[in-house]
């Protein structure tokens, strides 16, 4: 049997690299009627990283972070390159990103976080259930979709492990992980269940802090800023001073995005380690090529990009967009462009495994893309926060309005992936916007999203950060600043 990879091995080969509404009181009768059979049936472990941009993962484009695991999921499965949030109603994206994925609802017809009566909706736990899964949750417990997590077989809690410690979080998560799957047993003479498997850590979320040896691959003066590094965001966008926008001073210097991203980058590639131990373990069970092995960012993050920190905006390196990728049986390897929401991932695993979609969710299976029948799903891709932003766009265009300065951006993705260029004010770009706009009111319909788009007592567009230059010029809060002093002891 293959020994298990150690924390120094990992270290020496980046080095040699270079470098309860929640179901009704009656399933519905295409649960009820799941397959009996379980043998044959795949596992599912899905991993959700929480606060990383679709741009931190080596093998999709970044030769600046080291994830060898991940990188070996990429080689072997399917990867997303355009995988959203749907939106926000709140600064906490987390929560009704990860609400979506666990309840099948889209982001206006969500149940509240604390599960009251507001419509009929099925979880994924509950779902994957019913179709012979056991199954597993351990993550964060705040800002979360409680009735989603407690649907699970076994629900844990990272601070119920010791992990909410950021340090030690992904070490603590993965042990525990290990723990269950190396524990499985068969019952009665049958073969033990297929699992299901959801594991978040908060990480790399900040504070941002890995242990000392992660931190030490990374000098900050040696890593890239941004494409889109702005010391200032040019406008009011709405939400300027909403929490993680507080997390560094202003102006944003070179000096202080680069701490920032190093810090990150530790933390994801702290992360990849353990990934890579989970997915030793199922090798070395022999459960891996029978297992579905699900990768995404629960949102996305800015950390400069147009002088914005969070993700609290629409920006494609911003708030939702996020990194995806699957692998396992069923699942072809390469890439796609489609438009695809993180909803879309509960369906998807129901019909990878055989097992009856709720007729309540909302989101799309992505079989079709992942098994070459078809190439894309939507033509344009919808997005919103609050009440102060919303998105629309397709293959090369993409609007932006703000509803409460009456202002629109327009790019050229095509031409401009960063969106440095907006060409909103060009004559010749009027037609286009009228068309934007018409697709993104009716993006609006559709998803029950009644926010207007212009108001008739716009705010002054004009927005200067004030007390908020009162800040220290180092980056550090207090507390971050104490927590990475201890974790560097």
């Amino acid at each position: 049997m293959k020994k298990q990879s150690s924390r120094r091995d990992f270290l020496r080969q980046l080095g040699a690299a270079g470098a309860a509404l929640a179901v009704p009181t009656v399933l519905h009768k295409a649960l009820a009627d799941a397959p009996a059979t379980q043998a044959a049936k795949p596992n599912v472990l899905f991993i959700l990283a929480d606060d990383m941009r679709p741009d931190c993962i080596g093998a999709s484009g970044n030769p600046h972070i080291k994830t060898p695991n991940l990188d070996k999921l990429v080689a072997r499965g399917m990867t997303f390159n355009h995988a959203y949030v749907m939106g926000s109603m709140s600064g906490a994206v987390c929560m009704p990103s990860r609400s979506m994925m666990l309840s099948g609802r889209t982001l206006f017809h969500l149940p509240p976080p604390a599960g009251k009566d507001t419509g009929p909706y099925v979880t994924w736990p509950k779902a994957m259930s019913a179709g012979g899964y056991e199954t597993f949750h351990l993550g964060k417990k705040g800002n979360s979709f409680m009735p989603g997590m407690k649907a699970f077989d076994t629900c844990l809690f990272t601070n119920e492990i010791g992990a909410e410690q950021h340090d030690v979080s992904s070490q603590k998560t993965a042990d525990r992980i290990i723990e269950f799957l190396k524990g499985r047993k068969p019952t009665a003479g049958a073969p033990a269940k297929p699992f299901f498997i959801y594991m978040a850590p908060p990480v790399p979320h900040d504070p941002r802090i890995a242990p000392k040896e992660y931190m030490d691959m990374y000098d900050p003066a040696k890593i890239p800023l941004p494409e889109a590094y702005m010391p200032v965001h040019p406008f009011n966008n709405g939400e300027m001073t909403v929490r993680d926008e507080k997390l560094a001073p202003w102006p944003r210097t070179p000096e202080v995005i680069r701490r920032h991203l190093a810090d990150d980058y530790a933390c994801i590639t702290c992360l990849d380690f353990h990934i890579g131990r989970i997915i030793d373990t199922l090798k070395e069970s022999g459960q891996l090529d029978n297992s579905i092995v699900i990768f995404a960012g629960d949102n996305g993050l800015s950390l400069g990009e147009h002088g914005l920190m969070g993700k609290q905006n629409l920006y494609e390196f911003g708030g939702m967009h996020v990194p995806l990728v699957m692998a396992g049986p069923g699942i072809s390897q390469g890439k796609t462009d489609a438009f695809v929401y993180l909803g879309d991932i509960y369906p998807t695993a129901c019909e990878l495994t055989g097992t009856p979609i709720p007729p309540e969710v909302q989101f799309k299976s992505l079989v079709p893309l992942l098994t070459g029948k078809a190439a894309k799903l939507r033509d344009t891709l919808y997005t919103a926060y609050k009440d102060v932003q919303r998105s629309i766009r397709d293959d090369r265009w993409k609007l932006i309005r703000y509803p409460h300065i009456n202002r629109t951006q327009l790019f050229d993705l095509q031409n401009d992936p960063h969106e440095l260029k907006d060409l909103a004010d060009k004559p010749e770009q009027a037609d286009k916007i009228k068309e934007l706009m018409a697709l993104l009111e009716k993006a609006q319909k559709e998803c029950g999203d009644t926010c207007p788009l212009t108001v008739a007592s716009p705010q002054d567009p004009a927005w200067l950060p004030g007390a908020a230059q009162s800040q220290p010029a180092d980056e550090e809060t207090p507390k971050r600043a104490q927590r990475k002093k201890k974790a560097q002891q």
